[in-house]
């Protein structure tokens, strides 16, 4: 979604100031050009010279620098901005432009753009909760710019509280969902992932190679398209995405009850978590202890099917499941799809390298209810979450036009 993007990259003079650093090549990896605004007091915290080694273009930093002969510096990086981002953003900036003042290289060029803009505030507690501040960012606001609050923690100054610049991965995100279409805004999606974990002891259970990447994934995409976003998800080493509703289980029951609880508010029900089919028919009190035995015997019974119950349950609904395969792919996804009253299922193959558990891509095909495959390439699993957000919208609209 970045990709050639243009972004402007506005930064303040905060102690926060070497979280931009980290910021700006995240922008960098997945191929967006930024270009580097600092004022005079960022630059007592980093060099500019940091920024443009990693940014591969100059560092502006005064008003009535001209990039060219005919270009007025601040004009010129406002309207080839796509997007502008400040961060750290100080209580100073936030007030000046809230006030329209444009005294310096990066107030001006916030005031001269169309692009959207994100301020990302970090500050001394006692700053970021005084009126002044707050009525400020209000009326920006109000004016259509964005804001991402800071978190809560150990403020540099030797205060407690709120005023901590988000981690830059937070604002990655939040700079995708700027630029995302909101077609999914209005929905509620309720995303399963991960494994789960059948206890056969206090220190044993059976579980699967599922990283939870891919619905995860999922949840982040459709909380960037707009989507309120309920994620339940089985034991992952996985940051939760920002912005989303997140419940933490761990047996194929917890995941049951939890699911059956949230789905009365859910319009998209995706099921991409891979779920234990059997369970151990008894949970030993103390550990299991080795014996002369060669062989030991397990007795598992049946979990709960989920999918197969939010298929009677779905009714306008939109319901999506996946199948994780090593034979006979389309043949056991189109069973499992008809079986369990999908609309559409994403089959994979996880035998395939580059495709599955545990690895940032996958090949998936998606099936739809009317008989449609559509055999996707290689692509990252954030790449497939949004060809399958894509899929979802359109049934949504069939469904819509359907019932006219």
């Amino acid at each position: 979604m970045l990709k050639d993007k243009k972004i402007v990259l506005g930064v303040t003079g905060g102690i926060a100031a070497y979280k931009a650093v980290e910021l700006l090549r995240l922008y960098v990896k997945v191929g967006a050009e930024v270009f580097v605004v600092m004022t005079r007091s960022a630059q007592q915290f980093v060099t500019p010279l940091t920024f443009q080694t990693l940014s591969g273009n100059p560092v502006h930093t005064e008003l009535f620098d001209l990039f060219q002969e005919n270009e007025i510096g601040h004009i010129s990086l406002a309207d080839r901005a796509d997007l502008f981002v400040v961060a750290p953003a100080t209580a100073n900036v936030v007030g000046k432009v809230a006030s329209g003042i444009a005294d310096d290289l990066l107030t001006t060029t916030i005031m001269a753009t169309k692009a959207p803009v994100l301020f990302v505030p970090a500050m001394n507690v006692n700053m970021w909760e005084n009126p002044l501040y707050r009525q400020n960012e209000e009326k920006l606001k109000g004016f259509g710019y964005r804001f991402m609050e800071p978190v809560s923690g150990a403020l540099a100054c030797g205060w407690e509280g709120k005023g901590k610049l988000p981690d830059p991965s937070a604002i990655f995100e939040e700079t995708l969902a700027l630029l995302a279409p909101h077609d999914l805004a209005g929905e509620t999606l309720l995303v399963s992932a991960g494994p789960t974990r059948e206890e056969l002891d206090p220190v044993r259970y059976l579980s699967n190679y599922s990283s939870g990447k891919m619905g995860y994934a999922i949840a982040r995409a459709a909380r960037q398209r707009g989507a309120r976003v309920i994620l339940v998800t089985g034991p992952t080493c996985l940051q939760a995405p920002c912005g989303v509703e997140v419940h933490q289980v761990r047996g194929a029951g917890q995941m049951h009850q939890t699911i059956l609880a949230e789905q009365g508010a859910a319009s998209i029900l995706i099921k991409a978590a891979a779920v234990a089919d059997y369970r151990p028919a008894v949970k030993a009190d103390d550990k299991i202890k080795k014996n002369a035995a060669e062989t030991m015997t397990l007795v598992l019974e049946k979990n709960p099917d989920i999918l197969a119950e939010l298929g009677q349950l779905k009714g306008g609904r939109i319901l999506v499941g996946f199948a994780a395969e090593t034979s006979d792919l389309v043949d056991n996804a189109r069973k499992k799809l008809e079986r369990k009253n999908l609309d559409l299922i994403v089959a994979n193959d996880v035998s395939l390298p580059d495709a599955g558990f545990d690895v940032d891509t996958n090949i998936v095909r998606l099936l739809f209810k009317d008989g449609r495959v559509e055999e996707l390439p290689r692509m990252s699993k954030d790449e497939v979450a949004n060809r399958l957000l894509d899929r979802i919208v359109e049934l949504k609209g069939q469904k819509v036009e359907g019932r006219r």
